[in-house]
């Protein structure tokens, strides 16, 4: 094995040998064998152990297990505590989970900190079918079924083409020690599970599984990489950036082949799951939401808008009559006296002090809102005008209104009450204007 492993390194990260790594050590099998093909091969590396304190006592021993192979080897050592379980109870994620962040994120700052090159891990083949599997049980696309990548930013793991029968073989051949988890031995886990029954019953019926694996993955990684790039061939004609988020267009989303399949590969990395739903978004009504835990997708008109997930910010504020300026949800209200109408835009409008009676509100817009619309007559639901100005859903919910009393004056940054235009003769004037937060 030492000779493959050396090849394998030459062809695929020739540099490893010019310097220096972190390798990932747990005490066990896979690691002590990578620690000691390294060692063979004077490639030079770092241990890095972390002791997630979940076996009480045998943490300690695995700890102390890899110190003393780093003393053996003449390898520099660092070992981290962790508090994983308080870890996973303060981020609401498992036992699992909270390990894995752990571990990455301080081998990432332990890499830098020593300005070592590379993380090593040792993942190998069987751990690669094992993560096929899993995702394939979870419905996953792509992505979760093109196996675990031999290079991910700064992590190797130079054992994935090798089996773990190869691994134990060598091993047993030089006399080697590693320390057992006992949790391993334990059907409790998904993927033990796999290990013990699953994928045994798979290598007996078909010996050279692991090899023809292999070569599917490289498959499915070509075909990955080809999804990629008809993606971003795609991405210009659908997609818009907004100040809130994206925008696909809704027909020109007909006019591809496969409209599903696109919208998954657009949408997959924003946690959705209710797929279905998703995909009748575009020919559903306007209004229609669908949720993940962090975003949203709406169908409006003719597009569909991709935007975080946040509850409209509920607040009523007061306009004091000493006001100049105040920081609303995501714009300013700036007051001034002026003597005359002058030229405004929509972002401004004048009222006669006479008429206000301070404090004014500010507030969002609620159903059942009406005003009298300025130059017509009549009041009309702010529903209504929305739909007659083909505001959009996300354009609604940023909608604020400015009450004297009960009454809406001006539906902010659009338009004002006719109740209160201006007349002439009028002594002392008011301007209002809104901007948006920079």
């Amino acid at each position: 094995m030492l000779e493959a492993f050396k090849n394998h390194l030459n062809a695929q990260f020739p540099d490893l040998g010019k310097v220096t790594s972190i390798l990932a050590i747990s005490g066990g099998l896979d690691s002590v064998v990578l620690a000691h093909l390294l060692h063979s091969l004077k490639i030079n590396v770092i241990f890095a152990h972390c002791n997630f304190n979940l076996r009480a006592t045998e943490s300690d021993n695995d700890a102390l297990f890899v110190e003393k192979l780093a003393k053996t080897l003449k390898n520099r050592v660092f070992v981290q505590n962790f508090d994983t379980l308080a870890f996973a109870k303060d981020h609401k994620i498992s036992t699992q989970m909270a390990a894995r962040e752990l571990r990455y994120a301080w081998f990432e700052e332990l890499r830098e900190r020593q300005r070592a090159t590379y993380i090593l891990t040792a993942h190998h083949a069987n751990d690669a079918l094992e993560t096929f599997l899993i995702n394939l049980s979870r419905g996953s696309g792509i992505d979760g079924l093109k196996g675990i990548p031999e290079q991910n930013g700064s992590v190797l793991r130079p054992l994935l083409p090798f089996s773990r029968e190869e691994i134990a073989d060598y091993a047993a051949e030089n006399a080697l020690q590693w320390r057992e988890d006992a949790s391993n031995g334990s059907d409790k886990y998904q993927r033990n599970h796999l290990r013990h029954h699953a994928i045994p019953a798979l290598l007996e019926a078909a010996p050279n599984m692991l090899d023809n694996f292999a070569e599917s993955l490289k498959h499915l990684q070509a075909t990955s990489a080809l999804v990629d790039d008809y993606i971003s061939f795609i991405y210009p004609k659908v997609v818009t950036h907004t100040f809130d988020g994206f925008r696909l267009n809704i027909e020109q989303l007909a006019q591809l082949p496969n409209r599903n399949a696109v919208l998954y590969e657009l949408l997959k990395s924003f946690g959705f799951s209710a797929w279905d739903d998703i995909y009748a978004l575009p020919d559903a009504q306007s209004g229609k939401v669908v949720f993940s835990e962090t975003h949203r997708i709406i169908k409006d008109r003719d597009f569909l808008l991709l935007t975080e997930h946040e509850d409209p910010a509920e607040q009523t504020i007061e306009v004091k009559k000493t006001d100049q300026m105040l920081q609303l949800n995501g714009m300013l209200l700036s007051i001034e006296s002026v003597e005359k109408i002058p030229d405004l835009g929509s972002k401004s409008v004048v009222f006669e002090a006479e008429m206000l009676d301070f404090p004014l509100t500010v507030r969002n817009w609620k159903e059942g809102d009406y005003f009298y619309p300025f130059g017509m007559q009549g009041k009309k639901k702010l529903s209504k005008y929305f739909k007659d100005e083909k505001f959009s859903t996300l354009d609604k919910e940023k909608v604020k209104v400015l009450c004297n009393g009960n009454e809406i004056i001006w539906i902010m940054g659009h338009r004002s009450d006719e109740r209160y235009r201006v007349q002439n003769g009028a002594k002392k004037l008011l301007k209002f204007t809104v901007s948006d937060l920079a």
